[in-house]
């Protein structure tokens, strides 16, 4: 029995003098702010794997030791709301702290090949809509011209085409899509019968509706249409970029949201921090485009070559397709109270490149929420505009993609989507004359583990980024 004692103090003993644990990664003395715990203080952060396994006041031991004294650590960015999925775009978000991109808005043509495509070879977690309307444009046009115009966009669909359309949406929700997209903007022809049936169809699949509603008509009906839709059928509703939906109107939008919250609606919605917009000027939002003055078509830039626009350059580039640049619609003071408003999202919007160029909001969202309306506008704090960047998109997606409650956190379990930042000098440099210019004052970028941008540099051959996708039943 005396032995049995003596082995048991031994065993003890040694492990008494065992050496701490070695993680992969260790963040030394930086602010741990992680707005979901509400945690907000000075710690050391263990990683192991693609996992946050220590949060700790203690001594950390890592293979790889990183100083991060003086800088913020917070969870990596989700954006809801990005176009644009080639390396050149996923590594300009990097640079802006996005460890996840989704294209929810319109979604994808193909979700299965989508996905397939990307699986393995990306720096950020990537994840897609099913699209109402590139669905529709293959049924009825035959094909889809993406954002721009096309001869069917405009007219109403036949019951027939409405049923081909849901069919396509749910085959992408089948493989995967973590959401349902709908650009109705772009496809003025859809009426209540086929946007009833197609958000039916996300509702049966638990799966948000992510909406670009009509341009503003002056008594919101454009939200109506969509509440009642999500009402009859019981889809939760993301109505994007209530700036550009809304204009210098956009705070009376979000007390209709509110209202429809009120009544038991899900419905959320997001803001991006600039007054002046970007889409494809063949789109059916310039069809008046011959009534314009001269000093409107001024206030247009052709993305391209970063020329202002006349007339007769508007009338060309229509008739070749890309994307434009819109003039401002809106108050910066309108994009300050939208950027604080606690029900806000900040969601980019990027835009696809063209010759390595798109709007600044493609470079420099969430350095600018951070830089200028955080630090220089104190519009809000930095804790609220990091819950706008993090726990409250990832709760937006965590029904469909229950994946999503382990991002968006900083918490020991959590997947170790990190950022760190200097808050006193992180800004966005991205200018719409100048707007290919990444943002400054992002140290480290961690995506599940794998370091994507060290030093303030983009690591090449970074690939952590895996699928955001609804989990197969």
């Amino acid at each position: 029995m005396r032995s049995i004692y003596s082995l048991l103090a031994l065993a003890v003993f040694l492990f008494g003098c065992a050496e701490p644990p070695t993680y992969d990664v260790v963040l030394t003395g930086g602010r741990v702010i992680d707005p979901a715990s509400g945690l907000d203080a000075v710690r050391n952060v263990g990683i192991q794997g693609r996992t946050i396994t220590a949060v700790s006041e203690d001594e950390l031991r890592g293979v790889a030791q990183f100083d991060v004294s003086g800088l913020v650590v917070a969870p990596g960015f989700i954006d809801l709301h990005r176009h644009g999925d080639s390396p050149a775009n996923y590594r300009a978000q990097i640079y802006d702290g996005v460890t996840s991109s989704l294209e929810l808005e319109i979604g994808v043509v193909d979700v299965a090949a989508w996905y397939g495509e990307r699986d393995g070879v990306t720096p950020v977690n990537f994840g897609a809509a099913a699209s109402h309307p590139y669905s529709r444009d293959v049924v009825m046009f035959g094909r889809s011209t993406g954002l721009a115009a096309n001869e069917t966009s405009d007219k109403p669909a036949s019951p027939e085409q409405i049923a081909a359309t849901v069919e396509r949406i749910e085959t992408g929700l089948e493989e995967g899509a973590v959401g349902v997209g709908f650009g109705i903007v772009y496809t003025p022809g859809i009426n209540a019968e086929e946007l009833q049936a197609a958000f039916g169809a996300a509702a049966r699949a638990g799966a948000p509706a992510y909406v670009h509603i009509r341009a503003d008509p002056g008594d919101f009906s454009n939200l109506d249409e969509v509440f009642a839709a999500a009402e009859a059928t019981g889809a939760s509703l993301h109505i994007v970029h209530v700036n550009s939906s809304g204009g210098d109107r956009a705070l009376q939008y979000l007390e209709r949201i509110q209202a429809a919250r009120d009544r038991g609606l899900d419905v959320t919605t997001e803001c991006y921090p600039y007054n002046r917009g970007s889409t494809a000027i063949d789109s059916h939002q310039y069809d008046d485009w011959e009534s314009y003055s001269d000093e409107k078509f001024a206030a247009f830039t052709w993305v391209d070559t970063g020329e202002s626009l006349n007339r007769e350059s508007f009338a060309k580039y229509r008739a070749l397709g890309g994307t434009i640049i819109s003039p401002a619609t809106y108050s910066l003071e309108t994009v300050k109270a939208l950027v604080a408003h606690p029900m806000t999202i900040i969601a980019s919007d990027g835009m696809w490149l063209t010759n390595g160029r798109a709007h600044p909001r493609t470079f420099g969202t969430y350095a600018r929420v951070l830089g200028h309306y955080v630090r220089e506008e104190q519009a809000l704090t930095l804790n609220e505009a990091l819950t706008k960047m993090t726990i409250q998109p990832a709760r937006r997606l965590e029904h469909r993609a229950p994946m999503m409650a382990r991002k968006g956190r900083l918490e020991v379990g959590a997947d170790a989507d990190i950022v760190v930042f200097d808050p006193a000098t992180v800004i966005d440099v991205a200018t719409f004359e100048d707007p290919a210019r990444y943002s400054t004052g992002f140290r480290h970028v961690f995506v599940n583990g794998v370091p994507t941008l060290q030093d303030g540099a983009f690591v090449e051959a970074a690939a952590g980024g895996i699928g955001i996708k609804a989990e197969s039943e």
